[in-house]
């Protein structure tokens, strides 16, 4: 990865710990940055202190790492409270400017509650929501260190839940084709041996499960469900229903 600079970003995913992301979209960030799209990680927390963790800086080497596998051109982590995380005025506003700083085009966060998972889960799906929000608000500079302000074209969610097939509502859902990229994505979840020691193996046959259960609900080898605020709209339906015989 890259010095993060102000690089400017097709799409940028927020999670509240570092492997957040990994878990629910690592290869479709894997699939964009190999597609050409300048993709980034905003880590809310550094998910510190954790049982099997020598230290946030162990933590957040794994993290390093994991950007490179995916190929993310920048990685951030904005050291907000872990297990305290709370969507505050202040939280809203750093996220904000990240966003204002590095102008993705698209930003993809949590979409519901986690329940028996963290609740900085939820805390970071309103810290997002309010910070897309606040990204383009004018007349409200002195909170923005000069920042101009950015207005993000869409966003989209991802429910993190391994254990069951219910939805989160929403307009409705998409699933994007991680066929060729399902197994980069383990590599970099596999990256964070302080989170996923040998006895909890199984997270990533729960993940390879999942992943290749929703492929399956759009003919695709594995894929991964995001969810959307908007209805999906087409400009061909032809293309959309059989690509296969649509007119070029």
């Amino acid at each position: 990865m890259s010095d993060p600079g102000n690089i400017e970003l097709d799409l940028l995913a927020v999670g509240a710990h570092p492997d957040d992301v990994e878990i629910a979209c690592g290869g479709t960030l894997a699939r964009l940055a190999r597609q050409g799209y300048a993709v980034g990680i905003v880590d809310l927390t550094d998910g510190e202190p954790t049982p099997a963790s020598p230290g946030p800086d162990v933590r957040l080497e794994e993290a390093r790492r994991a950007g490179e596998i995916l190929g993310v051109a920048m990685r951030l982590n904005l050291n907000l409270p872990n297990r305290r995380l709370f969507d505050s005025f202040e939280h809203r506003i750093a996220l904000a400017k990240v966003f204002r700083r590095h102008r993705p085009k698209v930003v993809i966060g949590f979409g519901g509650k986690t329940v028996l998972a963290s609740p900085d889960h939820y805390q970071a799906m309103l810290i997002t929501d309010a910070a897309v929000f606040y990204s383009r608000l004018t007349k409200w500079d002195e909170h923005f260190d000069g920042l101009v302000p950015h207005t993000v074209s869409n966003q989209l969610s991802f429910p993190i839940a391994l254990h069951g097939l219910d939805l989160p509502e929403a307009s409705g859902f998409i699933v994007a084709d991680i066929g060729s990229t399902l197994e980069v994505k383990l590599e970099a979840i596999r990256v964070y041996a302080t989170q996923f020691p040998p006895n909890k193996a199984g997270i990533f046959r729960a993940v390879e499960t999942m992943n290749r259960y929703h492929g399956l609900t759009a003919g695709f080898e594995a894929g991964e469900l995001f969810l959307t605020y908007r209805t999906v709209g087409i400009n061909d339906l032809m293309q959309w229903a059989s690509p296969m015989h649509a007119k070029s």
